[in-house]
């Protein structure tokens, strides 16, 4: 059974290089961001996430609302393994597939399709299961003979492209999403927007997110407002957003 189950979660991220009265005073009193504390060793520190427990589900489709510097991305990147809990305990039942990190990896001087075999190490993919995706890759990033050529050559749409054919090529049962990725122009938006899409419903569980009401209301059914690094109200994506726009959003959109 394919789960995300939160337990009591904390992340702390310390700051070395913080001086300055006025500035620790002004940033100790700063409504947005994570909360400033100090630890055992008098180190301040930035308090990502609190103490944060929650699970996701098979087929669950969760936006995660809140505002800049709440601890969304960092939960999503908790989920992903990439951020260490300095206490609590996160379990993952099933294959993720993180989409927030489409450039890592990338290689500037090896070529397109070396590139695309390298990135399989980071989607936990082997060689012999990337080779099986290479023709789909090669058809949805429409880059022709430019994957013979080193990545250097490329301009940032075409980058994107090919960054967006292969993170959207690997086979998964939960798809973490920081914000919608936008990839090249108006006409390959359409077709990478239909990928998405497809891609979403294939691995079945979703959490993303993202600034936007629309996306989520369209991509989600429940959600969850972060606030500070906590989990403020949990309940329907209609009910999470009406929330965070009466009580935090000061009217604002998410």
């Amino acid at each position: 059974m394919v789960s995300i189950v939160i337990d009591d979660v904390s992340i702390e991220f310390p700051i070395y290089d913080l001086s300055g009265r006025s500035l620790r005073k002004e940033l100790f009193s700063s409504s947005i961001g994570g909360v400033l504390r100090k630890d055992k060793s008098n180190r301040i520190t930035v308090q990502a996430l609190d103490r944060v427990s929650m699970r996701v589900e098979e087929g669950d489709r969760l936006g995660i609302v809140g505002h800049n510097g709440a601890g969304k991305s960092t939960l999503l990147r908790a989920m992903a393994g990439i951020y260490e809990p300095v206490s609590g305990r996160i379990q993952i039942t099933g294959k993720v597939a993180p989409l927030f990190n489409i450039l890592i990896g990338i290689d500037q001087d090896s070529t397109g399709y070396e590139n695309i075999f390298a990135r399989a190490l980071f989607l936990n993919m082997s060689r012999e299961e990337m080779e099986m995706h290479l023709d789909d890759i090669t058809e949805f990033s429409d880059l022709g003979n430019y994957l013979h050529m080193p990545i250097r050559t490329y301009s940032t749409g075409m980058l994107v492209r090919l960054a967006f054919a292969i993170a959207t090529c690997a086979n998964a049962d939960i798809l973490l999403m920081d914000e919608v990725i936008g990839a090249g122009d108006a006409a390959f938006q359409k077709r990478a927007e239909a990928r998405l899409e497809a891609f979403v419903e294939k691995a079945g569980t979703l959490v993303i997110a993202s600034h936007s009401a629309d996306i989520l209301r369209g991509m989600c059914r429940k959600g969850i407002i972060l606030h500070h690094g906590k989990v403020e109200f949990s309940g329907s994506i209609d009910d999470a957003l009406k929330y965070y726009s009466d009580r935090i959003g000061n009217g604002a959109h998410a």
